[in-house]
């Protein structure tokens, strides 16, 4: 997360300005926690915590999410934040802006995939079994936190929130990723490619299927032998070229990619003339080890930003 020091980011600065939020936010990075649970660690009433966390949503740190509970609903939070780069003013800076797309798992828009493969959701199988394409329609897939196939690609379109005014510097894609192994196996490498707008854009290589431990976030009624979590993988595509965890894997540059189409295309697969056919495993919120879906973060200028003068207030965010 980056953030330019000024007014617009002191939501972010009152979130960091309290001893009890920083303690909320030590505790959420060990795990999600229900808020009851939350109050009870601090010694706090819930009415006390559902304050202090507020602040930390309205700063992006925080995720809550209702649950089913034993009886009622319960709120789980969850520490969204990594780390934050702060950007202080200075001569020539040009305030860079973001346009960011979490897309879940289950939204896929089409697909083609072979067994082993299935989907579920953070509370069940969905469409009762394994190994069976035809629950990759069921009605409940919009719901899938993880989902596997052993060869095969899946779809998903996403909204391009780009402006006519807006200059576009770089495209990056994260996702938490895995092969897919009958059960599961460290060493079971698997060729996996991308597509973006139709260009295909990259390849890497996943080095194994992972279980035998649980996910950081993996539910405890998923079974331990099976994929448990991911590597979180960065696409970044820029006037550069296409890189992949920051080594170049092609030529094509933000402005090959059709990159202000009013709707994206982006193509996982595993292809039948890779040289590692060994499946693809996507994990979203409530899998794995990192709690996001597939998150797109578009960089861009604003067509009036020019190069600033020395002078702090010009680089403050309206």
């Amino acid at each position: 997360m980056e953030k330019i020091v000024s007014e617009s980011n002191l939501p972010l600065f009152e979130a960091l300005a309290s001893n009890v939020r920083i303690k909320i936010i030590e505790l959420l990075g060990q795990q999600p926690m229900i808020m009851k649970d939350l109050a009870s660690a601090l010694g706090l009433s819930n009415s006390i915590i559902t304050m202090h966390v507020k602040k930390l949503e309205r700063a992006d740190l925080v995720r809550t999410e209702m649950i089913p509970g034993k009886g009622a609903s319960q709120k789980l939070c969850t520490l969204v934040a990594e780390r934050i780069e702060l950007v202080f003013p200075s001569k020539g800076l040009i305030p860079r802006n973001f346009h960011v797309s979490n897309i879940p798992i289950g939204h896929f828009t089409d697909f083609e995939v072979k067994p082993t493969c299935g989907l579920a959701s953070k509370y069940k199988i969905i469409g009762g079994g394994f190994d069976d394409p035809r629950y990759f329609l069921d009605t409940e897939r919009v719901d899938a936190k993880i989902l596997w196939f052993s060869q095969g690609y899946v779809t998903y379109k996403i909204a391009n929130y780009l402006l006519p005014d807006e200059e576009p510097e770089e495209l990056e894609i994260s996702m938490e990723l895995a092969s897919e192994a009958p059960l599961s196996n460290e060493h079971w490498p698997s060729d996996i490619s991308f597509a973006f707008n139709g260009v295909d854009i990259g390849r890497w290589t996943s080095p194994g299927d992972f279980g035998g431990t649980r996910g950081k976030h993996t539910p405890e009624w998923w079974d331990i032998n099976m994929n448990q979590y991911g590597l979180l993988v960065h696409i970044r595509i820029n006037e550069d070229g296409t890189f992949i965890e920051g080594t170049k894997v092609s030529d094509y540059t933000i402005r090959d990619v059709n990159i202000r189409r009013l709707q994206w295309d982006f193509i996982l697969s595993v292809k039948e003339d890779a040289k590692n056919i060994g499946g693809l495993t996507i994990y979203g919120t409530g899998f794995g080890n990192y709690y996001q879906d597939i998150v797109f973060k578009l960089t861009y200028i604003s067509g009036s930003a020019k190069i600033l003068p020395d002078r702090t207030d010009a680089l403050e965010q309206p």
